[in-house]
């Protein structure tokens, strides 16, 4: 199998998640939280370019179930009324079936066999039972080597135990089948841009969606804007 991009226009999240939603694949997508923004612009490191990465979160789909429904496994931080999901963790995919929270979105395909699938998902259940943690500060020490090329491919600096962030969690669960997702970079320290631009062997299905005349520069104020809020707020929290 070589690399390849098929580019789909003109879907719903919905219709090209349900197309796509195959066991085996990665998910990839871009949010439009203000989280979001901050972990695209921290992989602008990635890219010799500077360009922000589209990606902010990575999942793995487990298939079709018995109510008709396709899941996915990944880790996240969810909050839902009262009930607070902290790390490994299932969920329908039409968790990102909403356009304006999730604007962009790729499925990426392996071609793994039916025995590579099943251990994958041995390991991903694995990781969900145990109850990892999705870990902050992780994520934070996944940012400073961002900025810090030399310490990539070296055990992340604020690891934990039985703790691992969203593409790290992904990276983690193919291990079984030996796919090293992001050579050369540690596990813990896998960003979803790795996982988009990986050299193993797979076909990504991507999204694309046309922005209406005049929006293009609004949205890149506003995230701009956002960002340099954000900003504004650490500043002041350390004077503080």
């Amino acid at each position: 199998m070589e690399n390849k991009t098929i580019i789909l226009t003109g879907l719903s999240n919905q219709e090209f998640l349900e197309r796509h939603a195959q066991p085996g694949r990665i998910g990839l997508c871009g949010g439009s939280a203000g989280v979001d923004i901050v972990i695209r612009r921290a992989q602008r490191h990635v890219h010799e370019s500077g360009r922000w990465s589209d990606w902010s979160h990575a999942f793995f789909f487990e298939g079709q179930r018995a109510d008709g429904q396709h899941w996915i496994m990944e880790s996240d931080l969810q909050i839902l009324r009262k009930n607070i999901q902290l790390g490994a963790q299932e969920n329908r995919i039409s968790k990102y079936f909403d356009e304006k929270m999730y604007p962009a979105l790729a499925v990426l395909d392996f071609g793994l066999s039916a025995a590579q699938v099943t251990a994958v998902l041995r390991e991903g259940l694995e990781l969900v039972a145990n109850h990892e943690r999705y870990s902050l500060r992780e994520v934070v020490g996944t940012l400073v080597a961002l900025r810090k090329p030399e310490l990539r491919a070296q055990e992340n600096i604020l690891a934990r135990e039985r703790s691992l962030y969203c593409s790290a969690f992904v990276q983690r669960i193919f291990q079984p089948v030996g796919l090293e997702l992001a050579p050369g970079v540690a596990g813990k320290n896998t960003t979803p841009e790795d996982l988009a631009h990986t050299p193993v062997p797979h076909v990504t299905y991507l999204l694309q969606r046309e922005a209406a005349p005049g929006k293009v520069s609004k949205l890149k104020t506003k995230i701009q804007n956002r960002v340099r809020s954000g900003l504004g707020k650490l500043k002041r929290q350390k004077a503080g």
